[in-house]
């Protein structure tokens, strides 16, 4: 069989409703993103400061939402099973997101954004590092020239903001704070490896429901030790109210709608896709922060979708054999979003979520 393509191969391939989907889906959630982080900026010039509140109030939503399917199930999906055999992979994969998400947030008192950004690209390499062991996913030289081009892409945002100036944080704690982004940056690496694992060989409420329950956990707990009193500082009105709401429901989309565009497609390449994340952001402020606009940051733009496009573009593939899916009356509670962006395929793979639900957020 040869393995040269045609011309006509290759356009139907990069034309493909699969790959187009999934570029659209993806900046979907780049946007999501950026929403949380316009709400954080608003919440800051509030003088509010609660960032693990914050995080609890979406994985609050997600317990509701998620965690309660999982409760009225009966048999092998329910909630009571499903902790007496996997509980602490899902304890590990709640610890890993809660503290990501804090981790990053702290960084900014000691770090730089531009930092952030570059440092936050971490999550590629140790998330395609972790799915080689772990999935046994294979990659071939086009996925990793296509990371090298999506951070050529960051790098020119990176530009952007040195050129305009906006350096801000502290210097004298700097080394910290970007220890602080790698330390997120890699337990992001370890909730999406999660993810992708329970969502394509068990459930997309599974996962939901137990990173309700176990981020609910753990973070009402950190929030109770660390921020009791920052939230009773809090002087509670109708803007500040919205602002939370506005940022909960960010986020819980944003959990919500991932794991599908994982199953369609892979960690890795969601996180390829979230890069753009800081060029939304970037755009809301020059509108609503009065940032300084500059053509690197649509150069950027154009060139992390490129490389999104070429990791998208050939699949991966996985050594591990797939494990056998138990379909029974319990999963028609399983959302039909899946059933209605992730068709049948030929066998072929500022406060971030990236980032991120982790997202990257």
């Amino acid at each position: 069989v040869s393995h040269h393509w045609t011309l006509e191969q290759w356009r139907r391939l990069l034309c493909g409703q699969r790959l187009l989907k999934t570029i659209l889906m993806g900046q979907f959630l780049s946007l999501l993103i950026c929403g949380t982080a316009v709400s954080c900026q608003y919440l800051v010039e509030e003088e509010v400061q609660t960032p693990m509140l914050q995080s609890f109030l979406n994985y609050a939503l997600l317990l509701l939402a998620y965690t309660s399917i999982l409760i009225t199930r009966k048999g092998d999906g329910n909630i009571l099973q499903i902790l007496q055999t996997k509980w602490w992979k899902y304890l590990v994969m709640g610890v890993a997101d809660v503290e990501a998400n804090y981790a990053v947030v702290k960084a900014y008192q000691f770090t730089t954004l531009t930092s952030i950004q570059l440092l936050d690209c971490f999550v590629i390499p140790v998330l395609m590092l972790l799915s080689w062991i772990t999935l046994k996913t294979r990659y071939k030289p086009v996925h990793f020239v296509a990371v090298m081009v999506c951070l050529l892409g960051v790098g020119a945002m990176v530009g952007a903001d040195i050129l305009a100036g906006r350096v801000q944080g502290s210097y004298s704690d700097v080394i910290l704070g970007d220890g602080l982004v790698l330390l997120s940056a890699a337990l992001y690496a370890v909730s999406n490896l999660c993810q992708e694992h329970t969502v394509k060989n068990l459930s997309r409420v599974e996962f939901l429901g137990m990173m309700g329950l176990f981020g609910t956990l753990i973070s009402g707990i950190q929030l109770a030790v660390l921020e009791t009193r920052a939230v009773a500082e809090i002087k509670w009105n109708l803007r500040i109210s919205l602002l939370f709401a506005g940022y909960a429901l960010c986020m819980f989309v944003l959990y919500s709608f991932m794991p599908v565009v994982v199953k369609m497609t892979s960690a890795t390449a969601v996180n390829l896709s979230l890069l753009t994340a800081d060029l939304f952001s970037l755009f809301c402020g020059i509108f609503l922060f009065h940032y300084t606009f500059s053509a690197l940051y649509i150069v950027s733009f154009v060139v992390i979708t490129v490389g999104f496009v070429m990791f998208n573009a050939v699949p991966t593939y996985s050594a591990l054999p797939e494990e056998p899916v138990e379909v029974s009356s319990n999963q028609t509670a399983e959302s039909s979003l899946d059933h209605l962006l992730v068709r049948r395929r030929e066998p072929e793979t500022f406060y971030s979520a990236h980032p991120l639900p982790a997202v990257n957020s």
